[in-house]
């Protein structure tokens, strides 16, 4: 079953805040974005601390509207959000046992986009570590291993995520030895997402049903993001400043994590702003020629307040 429903009003506005952003941004191709976006009615559903069981949370349908949703896109540090889910899942289960440094790396990875601390989590979550090349038989245990994360999601059965590929590091330089091999090589492996994909994601977080209600909630405690300008301007990777936070009102609360590359720049948001109902909000871009161009993403999120302030509170 889906889990957002569409209405004539989410899609003639959707489609309007898409128009106005290619206007805006002609440089930008119209197979270079991807918007998922939900808008939460009352009695809202969401940010209750689990007040609902996931049975019931799930047969509700928020509205939604979505622009090429299901195209599969390299999502950069958007896949924290999924490694984040994994792990907690892991603790969970008692497939792994916390300890003070996953509990370090965990929250690194999502509130500093850490890509060691996302090292070290995807080796606990899966029992393997980087290092040189692998013989073919034990390299094919590694693979085995190391997606375990995709099957995960996949016994989610979720249709969202049967396209998706979750079971790459993050990197800054790039991999190395048997990480390199496993991207193959015309980099077929790597990490890919979709827009739908994620905003059921965080749909689930925010409902309180991912992993359970707990688990939800700290993993919330670490997407808060502060939106004081003078904070963030002390800090050049506040995932704010250049990102759908950047348009928001300071009296709003957001949750978030972003992502981006030299050709690629990603925003994930959960979004709360006194008087206007609560919105969820994932956009992809995609593209070297318009990379350096930083508006984009907060010139979205302003044309989505606009519309939600023509939706009401």
């Amino acid at each position: 079953m889906p889990f957002f429903r569409k209405d004539d009003q989410l899609q003639s506005l959707g489609d309007r805040v898409l128009e106005r952003t290619l206007q805006q941004f002609p440089i930008i191709a119209r197979n270079q974005i991807a918007m998922t976006w939900l808008v939460y009615d009352p009695p809202c559903i969401v940010n209750t601390g689990g007040a609902i069981t996931p049975a019931e949370f799930w047969q509700q349908q928020p509205r939604g509207y979505s622009y090429r949703g299901v195209e599969r896109i390299y999502p950069a540090s958007v896949v924290k959000l999924f490694y984040l889910v994994a792990i907690h899942e892991w603790l969970e289960r008692g497939m792994t046992q916390p300890t003070a440094e996953l509990e370090r790396a965990m929250r690194d990875m999502i509130t500093e986009s850490s890509n060691d601390g996302t090292g070290l989590v995807v080796d606990v979550l899966t029992g393997t570590t980087s290092g040189p090349e692998l013989a073919p038989g034990p390299f094919e245990t590694w693979k085995q291993q190391r997606n375990i994360i995709n099957r995960y999601f996949q016994s989610l059965d979720w249709e969202e995520l049967k396209s998706i590929n979750a079971c790459q590091k993050t990197w800054g330089d790039g991999p190395y030895g048997r990480e390199k091999a496993f991207y193959g090589e015309g980099l077929e492996n790597r990490n890919m997402l979709t827009t739908e994909a994620t905003a059921r994601l965080v749909h689930s977080i925010i409902g309180g049903v991912a992993v359970s209600s707990s688990r939800s909630q700290a993993m919330m405690n670490v997407m808060r993001r502060s939106i004081d300008p003078q904070v963030n301007a002390a800090d050049p990777e506040n995932q704010v400043t250049e990102f759908l936070g950047a348009a928001l009102p300071q009296s709003a609360t957001l949750w978030s994590k972003c992502g981006y590359t030299s050709w690629t720049r990603h925003d994930a948001a959960y979004i709360e702003i006194p008087g206007l109902r609560p919105y969820l909000l994932t956009v992809f871009t995609d593209g070297r020629e318009h990379n350096q161009e930083k508006g984009i993403l907060p010139f979205v999120s302003q044309q989505v307040i606009e519309a939600m302030q023509e939706i009401g509170a």
